[in-house]
């Protein structure tokens, strides 16, 4: 009997493939990504797609003929019309939890930079200069003591909340979902509603998926409404947050800074946003170690043996 077809797209780590290619006839290159134009023409002859760097968008999927199943190398899913997958009887999975603890990471890294002002004193040192941090205008923020309020109280956002709470931030969340108060003690956090998280977080950080109701989640309205003194902290999607509006709130001094790993319109990112000395910001980065990515290929892999085995995980388009 044949072994089912698999092509991986982007760069995946070998690594983490080895199952797979044990199980399956497997298309991978450890070169020069497959570009659109070669999907397009080959993707066809495919009973899988372990998809990374390309959309999945009509066209392709239209062009995956026998595709049975797409496994995301990724936890969002945005990138994929998930509608029309399920339309044309192709499961998706994504690959939700090997990117909890290195975007988890990537997440804490960002706010200890931004609210230390990391970016600015870089900058200064590095072209010669040199500060007097006695002065009030050139001080950062104390994490002990502060509050932290958490968009999106998933996997990620939850292990954010627990480094929070061995650096003494008292921490408070929003989610669509309200968790059980017993789990809410065994975190440590507290429920609030949105506009009540925005007003009383001295540092926000979110972790929702692009959804319409997410996108411009954060706007001019809700800059006007944090703390003059609070921090913006996104490595979720770019475009829950108004581009325009950041910068807006960042060269009026109506929040103090924040830090970036993702953008609305990336990989384009603002000439006024780069210019700012109050943002530090990271090439969507989040899940950019060695073992952080061979553990996500290895679970977009898993998806698809399990999907063959007959017990698919990790749908996204049920």
């Amino acid at each position: 009997m044949s072994k089912k077809k698999v092509l991986v797209t982007g760069i995946v780590p070998k690594e983490g493939l080895v199952e797979l290619m044990e199980k399956f006839d497997v298309t991978h290159t450890e070169g020069e990504p497959f570009s659109r134009d070669y999907v397009l023409e080959h993707l066809g002859e495919y009973d899988a797609w372990l998809l990374m760097g390309q959309k999945g968008d009509k066209e392709l999927l239209d062009a995956g003929k026998n595709l049975e199943m797409i496994s995301l190398n990724a936890v969002g899913f945005d990138h994929v019309d998930i509608a029309y997958a399920k339309e044309k009887g192709i499961v998706v999975s994504n690959s939700p939890q090997a990117v909890r603890i290195p975007t988890a990471e990537m997440t804490f890294t960002l706010l200890l930079a931004a609210t230390k002002r990391l970016a600015f004193y870089d900058k200064v040192v590095r072209e010669g200069g040199w500060i007097d941090p006695s002065e009030r205008r050139y001080q950062g923020l104390t994490l002990s003591g502060a509050t932290l309020g958490i968009y999106g109280m998933g996997r990620i956002g939850s292990t954010v909340a627990g480094f929070a709470k061995a650096f003494g931030m008292k921490v408070l969340y929003h989610d669509p979902f309200r968790m059980p108060e017993e789990r809410e003690a065994e975190l440590g956090v507290e429920y609030r509603e949105f506009d009540d998280l925005v007003q009383e977080a001295d540092v926000i950080t979110i972790h929702a998926p692009l959804l319409e109701s997410t996108r411009h989640k954060f706007n001019k309205d809700i800059f006007k409404k944090m703390k003059n003194r609070s921090y913006l902290v996104n490595a979720a999607r770019g475009p829950i947050v108004s581009e325009e509006d950041l910068i807006w709130a960042l060269e009026t001094g109506e929040i103090a800074g924040a830090g970036l790993d993702v953008f609305e319109f990336e990989p384009e990112v603002s000439e006024r946003l780069r210019a700012l000395d109050n943002v530090i910001m990271a090439p969507h980065a989040g899940t950019g170690t060695i073992e952080g990515r061979r553990t996500l290929a290895k679970e977009a892999a898993d998806n698809i043996i399990a999907f063959y085995e007959g017990h698919p995980q990790n749908v996204v388009n049920p």
